[in-house]
């Protein structure tokens, strides 16, 4: 069977190539020996933000009497809790199986032969392009392998059956701080021991240690510049390792074709190419960044570039919004407080406490702040980093203002509804340099 394009991996940065594809008007395979959907929906972004929304509402139903609610006390079925989570998966799967039609989904194992062939499972096929987008896998800590039951990774903690005794995360990252805030919420006692000096190595410095501060007074207790090695992890019912996540590109022949690899990830320009014509990569397995809507972003544009070679364009790689779905939630994009400071000439720092708003006072939520990042040169907004309610939805104006190089005084003239948490964001931005 010959095809104009196939597409490796039917994961985000895979399924929105071959729909980019499809829409184009070229046959398009997609090959993929898993779940559609791939780690996003299957054991990342969809399953660990449905039980997190569980414990949000159980954390709520805790202080009901704030709200002048008398409620008899909550309980968990954890349970039922898993399988909603694996309701919403499945739904979510069936509808993206449907949007597939008009693509031959092919669900094998692939490898790249010379002379542009696949070997997929017992079938031969041969493309004119192909797109390689076979994500990522959790990273293997060595002296704390994987063994699926004390010692976990973040995919074996979302088919827990019940809740652990307690839990230890090594890793205070993305991955390791989410987990935290869930399972405290259920009411198991966590522990996180991490590397480096802050938690979420490499996010605004402020941002980091409030959301320290904040998961301390929860009761989980937090050991940073602290190496796994050093911990008795036998005290704990529960290990779970979250220290990255590695590209899956073994066993698909790269070596063979010469596609070049840097400790496991592919190489590719800014148009998704890598050295060897006619082979793009994108997402996980070819991006430093993991994250759902940049690797969808980048299976879009590897597609785009194949229907049009002619005027390829670039992936937006930097200013991507970076999301965190802890309680409280983290959001940034663009540079940090840290990095624009050492990037450019002159910063003000524009701060606005969520304790000024009538919204967040309104839902009981008003730790935390907004943090916007200003160019005095230009007056172009360089960044944001936001802690608090609903930061994760909030980020989406910041990131329309960095991607479209918005000068402060601009967005300042936008009106914002009143009362909400969006109007935060006008009331940062007349805010005088903190």
């Amino acid at each position: 069977m010959n095809y104009d394009l196939a597409v490796i991996g039917a994961g985000w940065a895979g399924f929105n190539a071959a729909l980019k594809a499809r829409s184009g008007g070229l046959k398009v395979a997609l090959i993929d020996k898993g779940q559609i959907g791939g780690t996003c929906l299957n054991r990342g972004c969809i399953p660990t933000k449905t039980l997190l929304q569980s414990s949000k509402l159980f954390s709520l139903t805790k202080k009901s009497k704030t709200f002048g609610i008398e409620a008899p006390a909550a309980s968990i079925d954890f349970a039922a809790i898993q399988e909603r989570k694996n309701k919403i998966i499945l739904q979510l799967r069936q509808g993206m199986e449907f949007l597939l039609k008009g693509i031959d989904l092919i669900r094998e194992e692939a490898r790249l032969l010379p002379g542009n062939a696949i070997q997929a499972g017992a079938k031969k096929i041969t493309a004119a392009s192909v797109i390689i987008a076979t994500g990522s896998r959790p990273f293997v800590l060595p002296g704390l392998g994987f063994d699926g039951k004390r010692i976990i990774s973040s995919d074996d903690i979302l088919e827990l059956s019940a809740l652990p005794s307690s839990l230890l995360i090594v890793g205070g990252g993305v991955i390791g701080c989410e987990f935290a805030s869930l399972f405290s919420a259920f009411g198991c006692p966590v522990t996180i021991a991490e590397l480096t000096p802050q938690l979420l190595p490499g996010a605004d410095k402020e941002t980091a240690k409030k959301l320290e501060s904040s998961l301390r007074k929860k009761g989980i207790k937090i050991s940073l510049n602290t190496d796994a090695k050093s911990l008795d992890t036998s005290q704990f019912g529960l290990v779970l390792v979250s220290v990255g996540r590695s590209p899956v590109t073994d066993g698909l022949g790269l070596d063979d074709l010469g596609v070049k690899r840097e400790k496991g990830l592919i190489i590719t320009d800014r148009y998704r190419k890598t050295n060897i014509p006619g082979i793009y990569a994108a997402g996980d397995c070819a991006s430093r960044v993991m994250l759902a809507h940049l690797a969808a972003h980048q299976g879009e544009i590897a597609a785009g570039n194949i229907l049009d070679p002619s005027n390829p364009s670039g992936s937006l790689d930097a200013n991507i919004p970076s999301c965190v779905f802890t309680d409280p939630e983290i959001a940034s994009v663009g540079l940090s407080e840290e990095e624009a400071r050492l990037k450019l000439a002159d910063v003000e720092t524009l701060k606005f406490d969520f304790l000024g708003s009538g919204m967040a006072r309104i839902m009981d939520e008003t730790e935390g702040f907004i943090k916007v990042i200003r160019d005095k040169k230009s007056d172009e907004i360089a960044g944001a980093s936001i802690i608090g309610p609903r930061a994760t939805e909030l980020i989406g104006i910041f990131t329309v203002a960095v991607q479209s190089r918005l000068k402060v005084s601009q967005l300042r003239r936008a009106v914002l509804a009143h009362p909400t948490l969006s109007e935060c964001v006008s009331s940062v931005l007349n805010k005088q340099e903190s």
